[in-house]
């Protein structure tokens, strides 16, 4: 008899531990859009990128695209303002202006040998480099990443993850562009992209999502 009682007060035990337990299924590894569980950040957000960049990321920049010498203008009047009309930046106002511009200029220089490859380019006809391309594969700064208005930090694990999705999106960037062989100095040059505005006096440095040589 003590034995029944003590095997019943034991399931019963048993029972609830259980109900207080949350049952989670492993995920099906080949199930369609399962990830493995051994992909590094980078790999995780690097498919992120690719999965947002036609259908979000491209839209966004369309959306908000302004002929950087409209921009200039502007900011010239009251940087503020500018900002607030043409700029996007993530929540708080600490966090600089990000810009999606187009422009067209003159190739002075194209350093295209080196892995952080960039044309400077003369938009103003003025003989002096005002714009800076950044062609990577190593691109500087989150311009993309911050630019984007449905990317928000919280949604993500912490700033490591943040940040690989930033240099995956740049990634995408350098990916998608087609630059011709030889000296480009001298050649003309159209672009759309986005860059995070320092200050006025300072070159912007622009991630192309968008970008033609000459008459191509």
């Amino acid at each position: 008899m003590r034995h029944s009682i003590l095997l019943t007060a034991a399931a019963i035990a048993l029972l609830t531990t259980m109900s207080g337990c949350k049952i989670v299924k492993n995920p099906d590894p080949n199930a369609e859009g399962a990830a493995p569980a051994n992909q590094t950040d980078a790999e995780r957000m690097g498919i992120y990128a690719r999965e947002i960049w036609d259908s979000k990321v491209l839209p966004a920049v369309a959306t908000h695209l302004v002929p950087l010498s409209d921009l200039r203008s502007a900011q010239a009047l009251d940087i503020d303002a500018a900002g607030e009309k043409h700029g996007m930046r993530p929540d708080g106002e600490a966090n600089p202006w990000n810009f999606a511009v187009a422009g067209t200029g003159t190739i002075l220089e194209a350093n295209t040998k080196s892995r952080a490859a960039k044309l400077k380019v003369d938009t103003d006809a003025d003989g002096v480099p005002d714009v800076i391309v950044q062609l990577g594969p190593v691109i500087r700064g989150t311009a993309i990443r911050d630019a984007m208005p449905f990317i928000i930090f919280t949604n993500f694990r912490d700033q490591i993850e943040f940040a690989k999705l930033a240099g995956g999106l740049n990634a995408i960037a350098h990916d998608r562009l087609t630059i011709p062989e030889g000296d480009l100095t001298g050649m003309q040059v159209t672009f759309e992209g986005v860059f995070t505005f320092k200050n006025v006096t300072t070159s912007p440095e622009i991630v192309p999502t968008k970008l033609s040589f000459g008459g191509q």
